[in-house]
């Protein structure tokens, strides 16, 4: 059993992913947890529901639209912290990072409370006011408290199969196997294959094929075999789960190479005239694309003196809040990226040691500097040339004034990061560019209200109402830049102010409202709240007391549903007593008589809750903090006190000791020593030729520029408002002048990609996730033709076999399969002969099928010495009549095979046919014959040509067919023509397994 729901980005132009998967047994597993640039909590109510009931959890891009509201779970979904979750490395360290650059960033990440959620609980605290349409902020997660939801995450390497462990709360997985392979879209992205029972599940959303500067392909293809094959783990899978988005781009003529030269050139023709270009692009993952390019094209530029080249005179800054631990994290994750990126490091550090060979020959007529700087390795991201920017006032420092320069800016929606403030100072000069790397949909397909600035300047690209700039290129093709026309943005300013009156109780009230829920509401029973009786008492058994040290197993007691809100409103106590069952004797005071008439179960006596321990194979489980020292315990209590555990704040209506306000500034800081001790780090991160990371050297001179703000700027956080905070929104408008360009850096599957991997895939279920409406459709249909012969011969069953879901719409994906479950005897299992195929034990068997009764107590663990079978013979009657009526009540009849009898062996010995098994690939029929001394090479598609006798082809459906002839080619000298073909068939034979049934 396989069943698919869409929870976000099907068949939508919002690029926020969010599947579910759920499997036999009641197994569900979420795959990634995306969120669009608005961070609408609206958004989030599906998923929501189904967070009591997760098994597991799978990352698959650090983006913010497949983590990017991972942090705001972790933080007001305490079940959620409970889930095992599952992800590569560089998705664990590189969306730390960007989710700490999101909170930094825009207050609108630490979300709005709904105002529904507000009346609801204004009206739950017995208050009649009415509530004002307030715009009231959750607390935001602190850096620490980021850190710390990332540590919980397991960390996981390629082609390596795991099987993960459930939640508290889940049923048994029962064999669930994951692994990850390289999804070629960002560094560490992941594409998933799921095997549990006869279901084999890939998900692969947002790919990419072609191999890039910095990223590897997709694991797609086996390299072994030449790439014309899918890799046996990914390759006929029961169900593919796909993304549809660029089923309509073409491919651009020339590759990579000529990506990167469309870049550069209209780099190029923009700074020669002294323009600014600005470049949007996100903060964790295909920033490292575009930060490598630009690098190694200012490098080479200034290792060339004789040319004339506009990059020289011209700055190249990348602008982000944490891009600084971003470019340190790539560094220590090189084995993840291309095979060329490690060549290009040990290439590197060899250069190195022969100058520092050769300054020590001739030290006395090297400067100080270059003396520093001549044994120096220079990495693929230790960047020479581009300045990283982390401060407010450093962008203003540099947009400020006019000149060539290159900005790097998060983030590509332009609705949050420095890429929105930067757009605000430049749009109204035509000699500035701003460069789109990603297209963002047709416009219509959302509202007005929440398209973003990125989604209107690509309208206007298509739009070209203004007018186009062809500017020429060095390969004389024509630059294509769109004017504006002096149009106007409409950009908004967000500031957060602090709660007074009114607007502080409504805040209280939501709070209150919180807490109740968390001491009323039942854990992990389901996505909402259930009537069964055995649901509360669960709850109940692991209540624990009112104590601060409350054990973090049981943290998640508030449960995280918005329909609990609404049926707390129906009864302010917060369940109802058809919820609480029999339970409502203990949970309602007042309740002293409850009608057992008709029940069954539980509801039929009085409640008893019993307290359960939680044990393990090695026995109960204990707390090792119950069991330290007086002196431990004050050292301990101490550490706690001096750090802020990530714990501390997120607990609701617990007391805070003395001298802890409590109060947080929106990038986390707590206290006046916040800024002293950033500033101590940056002291500290100072390289050994007193330049820090980032800096700029522009033909041999150090950029001071902006060395003067890194203290000043260190305070920029500890002004906001700390506490209960709302915010208000202004909006003003900015006359657009700048042009517009694109070259696509989305680095995403086309439609040259998709129409080719899929056939070979050859799934025999495909669903169609991710992608508009139009991208879904146009890659359906021709997924349709291309995938009849693998799903049937008819077009109508493949029709039924290619799912286009909608969010929230759930498809059954099942595997189509006839399988029963037989018992083998033991004289049977004796005489089975097993053959290995590519590592899989393959045995043909026929026997005579027969029943078993088999005793009840056999299927008990503890009984397994005990087992009694007889089979259940003509022959076998006087032993059957002397059996007692209870004895053949506990008895199970179960089919047996068994060996043939004689007289049945020599009438099928003459039916069954040999059979051959396996998978035949000429890839490696063409080593095994280059090995053995034979002449082989594809000619055409699909065949090998051996000794230029001998052709093997493979055809569609997998069939073999081998040609030879008496009369070869010239070029080709055989000395046995005979000989050839009886090799080639004999290898063949060698690589199947040849079974019969007699």
């Amino acid at each position: 059993m396989f069943y698919f729901t869409p929870l976000l980005g099907a068949q939508s132009s919002s690029p926020a992913s969010q599947s579910l998967l759920e499997l036999d047994g009641g197994v569900k597993v979420l795959i990634d947890v995306g969120w669009d640039e608005h961070f609408t909590v609206s958004k989030l109510k599906a998923l929501e529901r189904h967070i009591p009931s997760l098994s597991i959890i799978l990352l698959t891009h650090a983006t913010p639209s497949h983590l990017g509201a991972f942090a705001h779970c972790c933080k007001n979904f305490p079940l959620f912290t409970q889930i095992p979750i599952y992800a590569t490395t560089p998705v664990i360290s590189l969306g730390r990072t960007l989710l700490q650059d999101v909170y930094s960033s825009t207050l609108l990440a630490s979300t709005i409370i709904p105002a529904e959620t507000l009346a609801e609980s204004s009206f739950a605290s017995g208050s009649t006011s009415t509530v004002p349409a307030l715009q009231l902020l959750l607390t935001p997660p602190t850096a620490e408290e980021i850190a710390h939801y990332f540590s919980l995450i397991h960390p996981l390497k390629y082609s390596q199969p795991h099987e993960p462990l459930p939640s508290a709360f889940s049923p048994p997985l029962n064999g669930l196997k994951i692994t990850a392979y390289n999804a070629g879209h960002t560094l560490g992205g992941t594409i998933w294959h799921l095997q549990h029972g006869m279901e084999s599940i890939v998900y692969a959303v947002d790919w990419n094929q072609i191999r890039e500067n910095v990223l590897g392909g997709a694991a797609w293809l086996d390299a072994s075999g030449g790439g014309a094959e899918v890799i046996e783990q990914l390759r006929k899978p029961t169900a593919l789960i796909c993304s549809a988005r660029g089923a309509e781009k073409n491919s651009l003529a020339g590759g990579m190479r000529r990506r990167d030269e469309l870049l550069l050139d209209t780099i190029r023709a923009t700074i020669a005239k002294g323009g600014t270009v600005l470049i949007p692009t996100d903060t964790s993952a295909r920033v490292l694309e575009l930060a490598y390019l630009l690098e190694h094209a200012w490098r080479k530029e200034h290792t060339n003196n004789d040319s004339d080249n506009p990059l020289k005179s011209a700055r190249l800054y990348l602008a982000s809040r944490n891009v600084g631990a971003t470019m340190r994290y790539a560094r220590s994750m090189l084995e993840w990226m291309d095979e060329n990126i490690v060549k290009e490091l040990e290439v590197d550090e060899a250069a190195a040691t022969n100058k520092k060979q050769h300054r020590r020959n001739d030290s006395k007529q090297v400067g100080s500097r270059d003396h520093q700087a001549a044994g120096k390795a220079v990495g693929p991201f230790d960047f020479q040339y581009l300045r990283l920017l982390e401060r407010r006032r450093q962008v203003e420092r540099i947009t400020a004034t006019k000149g060539p320069r290159v900005i790097l800016a998060s983030d590509a929606s332009l609705e949050w990061g420095f890429s929105k403030e930067i757009l605000g100072r430049i749009a109204n000069d035509t000699s500035n560019l701003i460069i789109l790397t990603e297209s963002y949909g047709a416009r219509g397909e959302v509202a007005k209200d929440e398209e973003s600035l990125g989604a209107l300047l690509w309208s206007w690209y298509l739009e070209r109402r203004d007018g186009v700039a062809l500017e020429p290129g060095p390969d004389g093709q024509n630059l294509e830049q769109v004017h504006t026309g002096g149009r106007e943005l409409q950009m908004s300013t967000v500031e957060r102010v602090a709660l007074e009156g009114r607007e502080l109780l409504a805040y209280q009230q939501y709070l209150a409202t919180q807490r109740r829920l968390q001491n009323q509401m039942p854990l992990g029973t389901g996505s909402a709240l259930e009537t069964s009786a055995d649901a509360v008492d669960e709850t109940s058994s692991t209540t624990s007391s009112s104590s601060e040290e409350s054990d973090p197993e049981r943290q998640g007691r508030a449960l995280n549903t918005s329909a609990a809100v609404a049926n707390l409103n129906r009864n302010k106590s917060g369940l109802t007593k058809e919820t609480l069952g029999v339970n409502v004797l203990l949970r309602q005071p007042g309740v002293y008589d409850y009608d057992v008439r008709g029940k069954k179960g539980r509801e039929q006596m009085f409640p008893f809750v019993s307290k359960r321990r939680r044990a393990d194979g090695f026995g109960e489980l204990i707390r090792p903090d119950e069991y330290l020292r007086a002196e431990e315990r004050d050292e301990v209590d101490g550490h706690d006190m001096r750090d802020d555990s990530p714990n501390k704040n997120s607990k609701l209506g617990l007391k805070r000791k003395w001298g802890d306000t409590g109060l947080q500034g929106e990038n986390g800081t707590s206290g006046p020593g916040a800024a002293n001790k950033r500033r101590q780090q940056r002291l500290n991160t100072k390289n050994a030729n007193g330049t820090s990371n980032g800096d700029v050297i522009v033909n041999g001179h150090h950029d001071a520029e902006l060395d003067d703000l890194s203290d000043d700027s260190a305070s920029e956080a500890d002004e906001s408002t700390n506490g209960p905070s709302k915010v208000i929104a202004q909006i003003h408008s900015v006359e657009a002048h700048l042009k517009i360009a694109y070259v696509d850096f989305a680095g995403l599957h086309d439609q040259r990609s998709l129409s080719m991997l899929i056939p070979l895939i050859q799934p025999r279920k495909l669903i169609l996730f991710g992608g508009n409406v139009s991208e879904t459709t146009l890659l359906a249909n021709e997924c349709r033709q291309k995938l009849v012969p693998v799903f049937s011969e008819s077009s109508e069953a493949a029709h039924n076999d290619v799912f286009t879901p909608v969010n929230g719409q759930t498809v059954d994906a099942s595997v189509d399969t006839n399988a029963w479950t037989v018992k083998l005897s033991s004289a049977l299992v004796k005489r089975l002969r097993w053959q290995n195929v590519r590592g899989l034990g393959v045995v043909t068997l026929m026997g005579y099928l027969g029943a078993m009764a088999v005793d009840e107590q056999e299927k008990a663990p503890d009984s397994i010495g005990k087992k009694k079978q007889k089979l259940l013979r003509e022959d076998t009657e006087d032993s059957d009549a002397q059996r007692t009526p209870s004895d053949v009540k506990n008895q199970h009849i179960a089919p047996v095979l068994d060996v043939l009898p004689s007289s049945m062996a020599a009438a099928t010995r003459s039916i069954a046919q040999p059979l051959h098994v396996g998978d035949l690939r000429l890839a490696d029929l063409r080593k095994l014959l280059q090995s053995t001394g034979h002449t082989a090479e594809f000619r055409g598609e699909g065949t090998l040509l051996i000794d230029g006798l001998v052709a093997v082809r493979k055809t569609a459906t997998g069939r073999i067919e081998v040609e030879g002839g008496g009369l070869g080619l010239p070029e080709y000298p055989v000395r046995n023509p005979e000989s050839s073909f009886y090799a080639v068939k004999r290898r063949i034979y060698d690589g199947l397994a040849v079974i019969a049934g007699g």
